[in-house]
């Protein structure tokens, strides 16, 4: 891993951050069709991973939209990391910080949702402590979506 890694908060609106989530995007759409992204709500906080001043991942946390028994959780969204940084190490640096960003803000959990497609993914979270739950909401009828959570 570079020496020079830097992770720090952005606006929603920050260009660098834009080009990241279109590229996330771009590749989901490559993976699974064009069905469109979930919703990051406002006030979600974005991270953003910087390799030598270049922007090469993001990731943000969002309050969970639940009530019950996971009302205050927290949600991880958008988590990428451009192909060419990847197995650097930088996604579960990354991860370390929104898991510290989520406990911050008095999420006693963090939940996800991934796709079986992504199998890098699921590698990361499930390595990182994360543990397969029921699909909440959109994800109940997506049989390529697999959700899960970790307690902070």
């Amino acid at each position: 891993m570079a020496t020079d890694l830097v992770i720090e908060e952005r606006p929603v609106d920050d260009p660098e951050l834009a080009r990241l989530l279109a590229a996330a995007f771009e590749e989901l759409v490559g993976r699974y069709g064009a069905e469109g992204r979930s919703q990051v709500k406002d006030g979600a906080r974005y991270l953003v991973v910087l390799d030598d001043d270049t922007a090469v991942g993001c990731g943000a946390v969002q309050a969970f939209d639940a009530d019950g028994e996971h009302a205050g959780d927290g949600e991880l969204k958008r988590m990428y990391v451009v192909p060419a940084a990847r197995g650097r190490g930088f996604a579960r640096v990354l991860l370390t910080c929104l898991e510290h960003v989520a406990r911050e803000a008095g999420h006693p959990a963090l939940r996800l949702s991934t796709g079986e497609l992504q199998p890098e993914a699921i590698a990361l979270y499930e390595s990182s402590g994360y543990q397969r739950t029921a699909p909440w909401g959109k994800y109940v009828d997506q049989p390529l979506t697999t959700c899960y959570a970790k307690s902070l």
